[in-house]
């Protein structure tokens, strides 16, 4: 049976749409929003109505009539945790927790609601696959070294599980009987142990610990971080954005973009390639962590992300890990077409359909 998909993945500034038969993509785009016209709504959720009319619209200029969508699939946004990743439905509770931002505030709270009010009118489901709240992690993985802290699981779940069973298919063997590293550069940066289809360590790349990434600090020395927070040159705010949004590379090097980094290292800059080489280290050292913690016992270390388009960046990785476990490289974070084959699976019966 075919199935007509209708995705959407809302960003803070964008909303990209995509309709796939099956697992066929057949028109997508990425909708622009100013900040001019989100700045009259005081929350994400009061985007809704905004968000979901310029999507009505996609629909009808590419001549796309709602009633013969069979699934609306959001993309699933801050939500408590999750013990088991998949493929959701959405229901009353997860919409509740979605509209009061219970568990944080983000232009992905939106994937959901939409959804549900563009298949609800017509009796057709919503689905999300994989948030970044899926909780996966083995309770030893959890221990921080301070009584009542515990680490959290919040991390690159949607584009790490797709690219782990994709590859899983290269090797004709299925995802649930392999041990995977798999390391998602971007923004942030996430590196996971796979073990038998569940995430059993990250780290949280969302103010959390791990390798600093283009724009986010990682795991930061505890007393210099006491030191900031008490200095009362910076409220609560200030500090968040200094660890999420203007950490990592941006801190050190005014900018986040990579090309623009890699340009600047081919015209001689040396603390370009200083500071882009650190990140590397940093990855190479969690990759490393997650390798001896599960004994050397790997079948495939899988790099993704966009900066896994970096020649250099990959080239660094390299230089350190395939004299032990040759890496894999997948570049790029192809969200769209993993919400759509989350939900297949399921529509297939592949895959149980999970319940918030």
């Amino acid at each position: 049976m075919d199935y007509l998909l209708l995705v959407i993945n809302p960003g803070s500034t964008s909303t990209k749409v995509a309709v796939f038969i099956n697992d066929k993509l057949i028109q997508d785009s990425v909708l622009k929003h100013s900040v001019k016209e989100l700045s009259k709504y005081k929350s994400v959720a009061d985007q809704l109505e905004f968000r979901k009319r310029i999507i009505i619209e996609f629909l009808e200029l590419h001549h796309y009539v709602p009633e013969n969508i069979d699934v609306f699939i959001g993309r699933g946004g801050m939500l408590r945790s999750l013990k088991q990743g998949g493929t959701y439905l959405v229901n009353k509770e997860m919409l509740d927790d979605l509209r009061s931002a219970r568990y944080g505030e983000h232009a992905s709270n939106l994937g959901a609601l939409i959804a549900h009010e563009l298949a609800s009118p017509l009796n057709r489901p919503a689905y999300i696959v994989n948030p970044v709240c899926v909780d996966e992690m083995e309770d030893i993985a959890k221990v921080s070294g301070l009584g009542g802290i515990d680490r959290v699981s919040i991390f690159h779940v949607l584009n790490q599980k797709a690219i782990a069973r994709r590859h899983a298919k290269v090797l004709n063997k299925n995802y649930e009987d392999l041990n995977l590293i798999v390391c998602h550069l971007g923004g942030g940066i996430s590196v996971g142990l796979h073990k038998k289809g569940k995430v059993v360590d990250v780290n949280n790349a969302l103010g959390g610990d791990g390798p600093f990434s283009p724009e986010r600090c990682g795991q930061l020395p505890t007393y210099p971080l006491i030191d900031l927070c008490f200095s009362n040159d910076f409220n609560k705010s200030e500090i968040q954005k200094m660890l999420v949004g203007k950490g990592g590379l941006v801190s050190y090097l005014d900018t986040s973009n990579g090309q623009e980094i890699e340009n600047r290292i081919k015209n001689g800059d040396e603390k370009a390639e200083f500071y882009f080489h650190a990140m590397a280290y940093n990855v190479i050292k969690e990759i490393g962590s997650l390798y001896f913690a599960a004994e050397g016992k790997i079948d495939g270390i899988l790099i993704t992300g966009g900066l896994a388009y970096s020649k250099r960046f990959i080239q660094y990785l390299k230089d350190a890990i395939d004299p032990i476990k040759p890496i894999t490289v997948y570049p790029g974070e192809d969200e769209m077409r993993a919400l759509a084959e989350g939900t297949l699976s399921v529509l297939q019966k592949q895959e149980k359909l999970q319940v918030y």
